[in-house]
């Protein structure tokens, strides 16, 4: 089989992916959805979910006509990029939305009928939450690996190029542009349904819990629709154009490294690198879909147990992508292979120790949110004093782990353990395919993580439809570890986000050589010697465009980074603060005017609720989102190109630490709450449980808006740059 063959691999296993997706999706349609309450409080989320969508693609899709727009300016007008560029930057937008619409759809016809499984048993329960959210994670793979393959096949059939190295490159960095499209599409998603669903979630606690003292999910609550629709919009959608950009950008970025790697000197070596990180995330999606089979658990299983049934299912498909990782790289024969392979098994620990790492510090079994429920019992600030002090401690590990696999991946694929300039483009593709290792299996890690918000809406539903405290204590033990399985996501997302912007700061120069090219320059002259562009490697680029930390425009760029992720932080939690000041303000509105409601005799307008959340989230979406577009087009102009290297990096280095901080507090936070809900330090309704419930409304904003919107941020600023190089070498101000 020829290497041209092999690459079919790609389509194929997307289809696979697809069609398990449109199984699973049938499988669970096709399960009793309850009594005629449950479905109409499913049907109640499911319109709000719906209604909500539609009006983020509205606005959403003005945005991308506006840019595409641009694009083609760019492209056609003056000339400065490639005339592919508006149509893959569209394409990549269009999936990504598409990815997060098919999750949701699934999670919205599922949560009922996970309830009426869990009020069988605790198994049934599970394993209809969990292939419920297989269908995302399937639906994620399967369409980027189909985008991918569609483009290559698309640009090898219609890019001309004399020289095939060139051509690859050509092809390579045309298809990161996609990415930038799936990127924006997620910010947008992640920004927008985060401040959804937290503006729901805060207002139904503060006023729900704490001040009427009633249950969390109570159906006398106005906002606890919108609560559940929020967990849609904001941990389904959202979440998995995150996932679908994340997945995208690690294969993208890698093909652009080994086209740089490869092409200029051997065009068949390149092609081979070119296509190796999208076999072998062929090959991962197809042991994903093996991996899904082998989830299941036993009646009465404790959180332990029920994580290790998750657990065996990924750690069965990580171990089978390690061997079928080796094999085909030994197949494509791609120089220094071995070292390659091990820079993939080394993204893939890396991955597994976050997540193990983000376990420890957000699940109730352990020491760290166990010390913030007992600290619960003197009051609201200690609880938020130790949910801060457990998150910056949670920085720790993940950091030192990306250090220690960056070096390792750099290092095994260089075939060195110097950083010499002659072995940086092999190390480089290390570090972009340790990325690709790393989310190779996630099309079931996906799972894990989509299965949160579906065993969480399923406890929703079970609390508003009077299932019995059987059940609740079945779907609560679903949704905690939902809220685990959630984090450890947002750490494989985190995680990775560090090894592909890694990966995407070397692909921006390649993005800049062929804007050189494009502008009629061939040369470079380093230290008094005139370099022809395509051959000159990564440090002779450097020097020629002075991108030292001597240098102070880096300097400006790096502490415009680091403000980039705080200012981005900063007007996402206040724009939740705001949406939940609204919904607060409605719901003790409700209760005052009618307090049949809370008697039971009144009926609730929870239209209202999801009403104030839609357009609190629509309106307070737009700022945050467009700065990551913005701000890098303005850093260049500005500062050039080594104003954009410090930018990006300072962004990486300040958003990464923050991302993970964040994540890990919030989930800390929500454990806590939920394990003095489970009867310890006093259970429901102690002072020990409205102080939980005060740092869980802190947390909220923490994990499900900011935090994970951050590994985006990141990203989308590497891919606007890359989009935008031709601007950067044509007007640069100072």
């Amino acid at each position: 089989m020829t290497p041209q063959q092999l690459f079919y691999l790609t389509p194929i296993a997307s289809v696979l992916a697809l069609g398990f997706a449109a199984w699973f999706y049938f499988q669970m349609k096709a399960a009793p959805e309850g009594t005629s309450v449950m479905k109409e409080i499913a049907a109640h989320v499911r319109a709000g979910a719906m209604a909500y969508l539609k009006q983020q693609y509205k606005i959403v899709g003005i945005f991308f006509v506006v840019l595409t727009a641009l694009f083609a300016w760019l492209a056609y007008g003056l000339g400065l990029q490639n005339g592919w560029v508006p149509f893959a930057f569209i394409t990549g937008g269009f999936f990504s939305g598409l990815a997060g619409f098919f999750g949701m759809k699934t999670a919205t016809y599922a949560s009922a009928r996970v309830a009426h499984a869990a009020s069988q048993s605790l198994n049934a329960g599970l394993r209809l939450a969990f292939r419920s959210g297989a269908v995302m994670g399937l639906v994620v793979v399967g369409l980027a690996l189909l985008d991918i393959a569609v483009w290559f096949l698309v640009l090898n059939h219609f890019i001309d190029g004399a020289d095939p190295g060139h051509k690859l490159v050509m092809i390579t960095t045309t298809m990161l542009t996609f990415g930038m499209g799936a990127s924006l599409q997620a910010l947008f998603a992640r920004v927008g349904g985060g401040i959804f669903t937290k503006a729901a979630d805060v207002g139904a606690d503060l006023v729900g819990k704490v001040e009427a003292g009633i249950p969390e999910d109570d159906p006398r609550n106005p906002a606890t629709i919108a609560d559940n629709v929020g967990d849609n919009v904001g941990d389904v959608a959202g979440m998995g154009a995150d996932l679908y950009e994340s997945y995208a950008g690690s294969i993208l970025a890698t093909a652009a490294l080994g086209a740089a790697a490869f092409a200029g000197t051997d065009p068949v070596l390149g092609y081979k690198a070119v296509i190796a990180p999208m076999i072998i995330a062929a090959v991962g999606t197809i042991l994903s879909i093996i991996g899904i089979f082998v989830v299941r658990t036993k009646e009465g299983a404790s959180q332990r147990q029920l994580l290790g049934a998750l657990g065996r299912g990924v750690n069965f498909s990580s171990l089978l992508i390690v061997i079928l990782s080796f094999v085909v790289l030994y197949y494509l024969d791609i120089p220094n292979y071995i070292g390659i392979w091990g820079a993939i098994v080394t993204g893939l620990i890396t991955g597994i120790i976050i997540g193990k790492s983000t376990e420890y510090y957000t699940s109730q079994e352990y020491k760290p949110t166990k010390h913030i429920a007992e600290n619960a019992n003197t009051g609201p600030a200690t609880v938020i004093i130790s949910g801060i002090g457990v998150g910056m401690l949670s920085t720790a590990i993940p950091v030192l782990v990306v250090v220690i696999g960056t070096v390792l991946a750099y290092c095994f694929a260089a075939g060195s353990w110097k950083f010499a300039p002659e072995s940086m483009a092999m190390g480089l593709y290390g570090i972009g395919i340790a990325a690709v290792g790393m989310l190779s299996t996630l099309g079931i890690t996906l799972a894990t993580d989509a299965y949160g918000p579906i065993a969480d809406n399923a406890g929703g539903n079970a609390e508003m439809s009077g299932l019995g405290k059987e059940v609740r204590k079945r779907t609560d033990a679903l949704d905690s570890l939902g809220n685990t399985t959630a984090a450890t996501g947002k750490g494989f997302a985190i995680g990775s986000a560090a090894l592909t912007a890694l990966a995407l700061l070397a692909s921006y120069v390649e993005e800049l050589k062929i804007a050189m090219i494009h502008n009629g320059e061939t040369v470079i002259k380093v230290a008094g010697r005139e370099i022809p562009i395509m051959t000159a490697n990564i440090t002779e680029f450097m020097n020629y465009f002075e991108v030292h930390l001597m240098n102070p425009k880096v300097i400006v760029g790096l502490f415009l980074g680091a403000m980039m992720s705080f200012l981005f932080c900063g007007l996402t939690m206040n724009a939740v603060g705001r949406a939940a000041a609204r919904m607060v303000e409605e719901v003790r509105r409700q209760f005052k005017e009618k307090p049949g409601i809370l008697e039971g005799k009144d009926k609730p307008d929870y239209a209202r609720c999801v009403e104030i959340s839609t357009a609190g989230a629509q309106k307070e979406m737009i700022v945050p989102s467009m700065l990551a577009v913005v701000v890098p087009i303005l850093a260049g102009i500005l500062f050039g190109v080594p104003g954009v290297f410090g930018l990006l990096g300072g962004g990486l280095a300040a958003g990464f630490v923050l991302a993970v901080f964040m994540a890990n507090s919030g989930g800390a936070w929500d454990n806590a709450k939920k394990y003095i809900e489970e009867g310890n330090h006093g259970g429901k309704g102690s002072t020990a449980h409205k102080a939980a419930v005060i740092g869980d409304t802190v947390g909220d904003p923490f994990k499900d808006t900011s935090g994970p919107s951050l590994n985006i941020l990141i990203k989308l600023m590497s891919m606007v740059a890359i989009v935008t190089a031709g601007v950067n070498i044509a007007v640069t101000l100072f």
